[in-house]
């Protein structure tokens, strides 16, 4: 590909991608990268597809699998921290009330949008991806299985329980 090529194609995925990883990640810079690796892989690739749908859902599987990678490594290193009290100061609060200021002063849709938005974000990980996954992205729990090594049962279980969670903390 040439650099213009390869710039209109970057222009053509990138905010598809992007929000497909942020989605799963909830971290701007982190999405960025899986973004941008997606997007490598496929210009240095020598692939050879028959249709633009092709193309879409090999960029698709592989951000989604790069951010689920990602997802794993911020976990193990949580984890790793954890274990030897590493902690993060609690700076996130601070935060946190000035986004509730801001919410509240939002008028209703875009104050229910970002309840929902607060909720699931507040979903532990494996809920959180699987709502994303089915409910935004509309992948199928098959796709979903070959995406993540999970067996489809147990991706079902984690669909439902995150649904009744969610739904749960929309009520408080």
């Amino acid at each position: 590909m040439t650099r213009q090529e390869i710039t209109q194609f970057y222009g053509e995925h990138h905010r598809r991608l992007y929000n497909i990883a942020w989605r799963i990640l909830r971290d701007s810079d982190e999405a960025e990268e899986v973004m941008q690796d997606t997007i490598l892989k496929f210009v240095s690739a020598e692939r050879d597809f028959s249709s633009d749908a092709q193309v879409s859902a090999w960029l698709a599987r592989t951000c989604i699998r790069g951010a689920i990678d990602t997802l794993r490594k911020r976990q193990r290193r949580d984890a790793f921290l954890e274990d030897y009290a590493l902690t993060e100061d609690s700076s996130s609060e601070a935060l946190s009330t000035g986004t509730e200021d801001l919410s509240a002063t939002l008028s209703g849709e875009s104050l229910v949008l970002n309840r929902v938005k607060d909720a699931l974000d507040s979903l532990p990980d494996p809920y959180r991806l699987i709502l994303n996954l089915v409910l935004l992205e509309g992948l199928d729990y098959e796709e979903i299985a070959a995406l993540t090594g999970r067996k489809e049962t147990t991706l079902r279980s984690l669909y439902s329980r995150g649904r009744a969670k969610l739904a749960e903390l929309l009520k408080k």
